[in-house]
C-alpha cells in the first residue's frame, strides 16, 4: 500500500513544534510498514500554498502508483479532493469543523464559514478522521473515525525532576507551572492562566509560570518533567496532544472540560478538570503544589502509542480501498 499523505502542518527549524504529531504519525506508519510519500505544502504567502498545492498534487499523482491520499487539515483536504484519480481520506485537527475562536471566547464569523465548508467536504471525500467526538458529531454520515493522535511515549516518559531542571537551567527550589502553548493564540485563553499564577505567586513568592513552545519534542518533554504542574484553560480544542503528552510524563493537569480532555485524564489522582473560573484554577493548583505529586497518567495514555494509533489509521486506510474496490468491481465507478 502507498500512501500519499499531503499537509500544510510539517516542523521548520523556526518552529520544530509545528505539525510535529503529523511527522509523528507519518514515522508511526512508515514503521508498521506503510509505504509513505510526502507532499508538504508550504511557502512565503501562506493563503497562495493551497492553489498551488492543486497543481503538486496533480504532478505527484501523475508521476506515480499512489493507492489512496491522506489530508491532514480541511484546507489541505479540499486540496486533495480536487482529484479523483486516488481515494481521499481527511483528517481534521480542531478549528476547521469547530471554527476558531476569538478574544472573547466567540467563534468568527469566517470560520463559521470555513468549518461549514470543511463539513461539506467530509461528504465528499472517502473517509473522515476527528480527533473527538465532539468533531465526530459535526458530520452526519457513516465513514467518519475518532482517531486520536498519538503520544511518542520514547520521547514523552518521566525524568527526574531535578536532573530535568538542571538541564533546563531553572531552579531547583521554585515551583513551576507550565503553559505549553503560544499565548497569543486567543483559544488558549493565556489571561486565565496567567491570572491564577499570579495569585498563587502573591500566596507563595517561589511559584513561576513558565510559557514554553516552538521547542523541539525533547525538550518539551524535559520541560514537563521540570515543573509541576499544567495549566490548560482552553476555550475548544479536539484531542490536545499536550495534555496528553503531560500525562505520559506524569506531569499533574488543570484543564478545562474541552475536547476529549474529560476521557483522557479520567480518574488520574493529581488531574483536574475544572470550569473556566480563576478561582477553580488556583484552589487545584495550590493543591498540586502544596503536594507536589506525580501521576500515574502514563498508564491512561498507553492505547496511544504511536504503533496502536498507526493500526486504526492502517485500517480505514484498507476500508476506503475495499470499499473503492468494491465499487468498481461491481462496474460502477464513483462519483465524486
Amino acid at each position: 500500500m502507498k500512501v500519499l499523505i499531503v499537509t500544510a502542518l510539517w516542523p521548520t527549524a523556526e518552529n520544530p513544534a509545528f505539525g510535529s504529531f503529523v511527522r509523528s504519525q507519518v514515522l508511526s506508519l512508515q514503521r508498521t510498514g506503510v509505504d509513505v510519500e510526502l507532499l508538504i505544502l508550504n511557502g512565503r504567502y501562506r493563503k497562495l500554498i493551497y492553489p498551488k498545492g492543486v497543481f503538486q498534487l496533480r504532478e505527484r499523482l501523475a508521476n506515480s502508483s499512489v493507492d489512496l491520499v491522506h489530508a491532514h487539515y480541511g484546507y489541505v483536504g479540499m486540496v486533495a479532493r480536487t482529484q479523483a484519480k486516488a481515494p481521499v481520506i481527511v483528517t481534521y485537527h480542531g478549528d476547521d469543523v469547530l471554527g476558531t475562536i476569538n478574544e472573547r471566547g466567540d467563534k468568527t464569523g469566517f470560520s463559521k464559514f470555513t468549518a461549514a465548508l470543511g463539513k461539506t467536504l467530509g461528504q465528499v471525500v472517502d473517509a473522515v478522521i476527528v480527533q473527538s467526538q465532539e468533531m465526530a458529531d459535526q458530520f452526519k454520515h457513516s465513514n467518519v473515525h475518532i482517531i486520536p493522535h498519538e503520544v511518542d511515549l520514547d520521547v514523552f516518559r518521566p525524568e527526574d525532576r531535578d536532573r530535568a531542571r538542571t538541564s533546563l537551567g531553572l531552579d531547583l527550589h521554585k515551583k513551576y507551572v507550565l503553559f505549553a502553548s503560544n499565548p497569543r493564540i486567543p483559544v488558549k485563553r493565556f489571561t486565565l492562566a496567567k491570572t491564577a499564577v499570579e495569585r498563587l505567586k502573591n500566596e507563595d513568592p517561589s511559584v513561576e509560570l513558565l510559557v514554553v513552545y516552538k521547542e523541539p519534542q525533547p525538550r518539551l518533554a524535559l520541560y514537563m518533567s521540570a515543573c509541576d504542574a499544567l495549566v490548560f484553560p482552553s476555550y475548544q480544542e479536539g484531542s490536545p496532544n499536550i495534555v496528553k503528552q503531560a500525562m505520559a510524563c506524569g506531569l499533574p493537569i488543570v484543564a478545562t472540560d474541552v475536547g476529549d480532555i474529560q476521557g483522557v485524564i479520567g480518574n488520574t489522582d493529581g488531574c483536574y478538570v475544572c470550569n473556566p473560573q480563576v478561582d477553580e484554577f488556583v484552589r487545584r493548583l495550590r493543591q498540586i503544589l502544596d503536594s507536589q505529586p506525580r501521576t500515574n497518567g502514563r498508564e491512561h495514555v498507553r492505547h496511544l502509542d504511536g504503533p496502536n494509533v498507526a493500526r486504526r489509521v492502517i485500517h480505514v486506510y484498507e476500508e476506503t480501498l475495499r470499499r473503492r474496490a468494491s465499487l468498481w468491481s461491481g462496474g460502477r465507478r464513483k462519483v465524486v
